[in-house]
């Protein structure tokens, strides 16, 4: 399962990963999958994600399986001089250093750019850290609930709500992986170009809070304020999946025929004459005697039944699945989206595959998530060194001859 250019649009790209749980875990997830040799750097005890439960051997959870596929993994003590002495050799060959530690904690390990770029001039260097390095709260500790509460997104939760509220995802975790995955790429591109490394950095607080405000900014964008923030449609109250007869559905009426189609099939034909819900402006303004109308009616008939009607005339729906439904989907299952491999320790178990496409290149696992510090020896040796494991998985090196 080694990686060859042909693997995807990053093959031969090499990322030395010294991150952990999810956010920079997926960023480098997403660019194993597109090709790329992630080096996932771990210490003795591995990482945290590792731990979770159930699984069939420690250290190996099932959504590790997933996030870590495609990559090496290779255990080194930092805080040892041979430990570091490893890293600085791998990061000579590197393309791109992601990191997830707070500035205080680089500096402490003398990684910070420069120290970096002095190894490999062209480096891509990404720092994906809690919150801007200028700023005061540049060495707080910041996990995804803590970034929801600061960047305004569980106060949104509060029109609808009455009181803030998380999501029920690390929400900041994944988006500012990605924020990360698409940084990177753009100054592997730029460098391609000619323009040489740079250093990168994405904050999680910086970047939650932008996206929190895109479509709720409104008359607050202008200075003086023209309103307050907060779309409509999206904070109301009774914006909600639907209870049907047997279930619980999405139905998002949003033309002006999509509405005289569902006042039709409702029995109230005589909705489609009302000045206040035409055109999209007044519906807008009345959009919570609307969504009252929907929940009235949503429970008169089955999902199937509002599925097929809503189909038909091209009104935006879908059934409230859950995730353990999600493989049986028919469209999930004509894609291609779940499948099945044979980890060779951990045995069978299910995949998702990229949820992208590349024409030139298919998605494939080159390789299944490693176990603790399984690369340790083929990547030192690669780097003109050896190395011994001893039985509490700490490592010891030395120059190869």
């Amino acid at each position: 399962m080694d990686a060859t250019p042909t693997d995807g649009p990053l093959g031969g790209i090499r990322i030395v990963d010294l991150t952990n749980v999810i956010m920079g875990p997926f960023a480098t997830h997403i660019m194993a999958d597109m090709g790329a040799d992630v080096i996932k750097i771990e210490s003795a005890e591995g990482d945290s994600f590792r731990g979770y439960r159930p699984n069939r051997h420690e250290g190996m959870a099932g959504g590790f399986l997933h996030l870590n596929r495609n990559k090496r993994s290779v255990v080194l003590d930092l805080k040892q001089g041979i430990g570091m002495a490893a890293l600085k050799k791998l990061l000579a060959t590197a393309d791109v250093f992601i990191h997830s530690l707070r500035p205080k904690a680089i500096e402490k390990l003398a990684l910070g750019y420069d120290a970096v770029r002095a190894i490999k001039p062209d480096i891509v260097y990404c720092g994906a850290y809690g919150f801007g390095e200028t700023g005061p709260y540049r060495d707080k500790a910041a996990y995804d609930d803590i970034i929801q509460a600061g960047s305004g997104l569980a106060a949104l939760h509060v029109a609808a709500r009455g009181e803030p509220a998380f999501m029920p995802t690390v929400l900041c975790d994944k988006l500012v992986g990605q924020a990360v995955a698409y940084s990177v790429i753009a100054a592997l591109f730029q460098r391609e170009r000619g323009g040489g490394g740079q250093a990168i950095e994405v904050p999680m607080f910086e970047t939650t809070a932008e996206f929190a405000y895109i479509e709720h900014l409104l008359g607050f964008a202008f200075e003086p304020a023209l309103g307050p923030t907060g779309y409509v449609r999206v904070v109301s109250p009774r914006r909600k999946p639907f209870r049907t007869a047997d279930g619980y559905i999405c139905i998002l009426p949003y033309s002006d025929r999509n509405w005289r189609d569902f006042f039709d099939f409702i029995g109230r034909p005589e909705l489609k004459m009302e000045a206040r819900f035409y055109p999209l402006t007044e519906r807008v303004a009345h959009l919570e005697e609307l969504y009252e109308l929907i929940d009235a009616v949503a429970s008169t008939h089955s999902t199937s039944k509002w599925m097929a009607f809503c189909d038909e005339v091209s009104i935006p729906c879908m059934p409230v699945l859950s995730l353990e439904q999600l493989p049986d989907d028919e469209h999930m299952r004509a894609v291609g989206m779940f499948g099945q491999a044979e980890h060779p320790t951990e045995g069978t178990y299910k995949t998702i595959r990229a949820p992208v496409s590349f024409s030139s290149s298919p998605f494939r696992i080159r390789r299944h998530a490693p176990r603790l510090g399984e690369n340790t020896a083929e990547l030192l040796t690669e780097i003109g060194m050896s190395s011994a494991p001893n039985r509490d998985v700490k490592t010891q090196f030395q120059e190869s001859e």
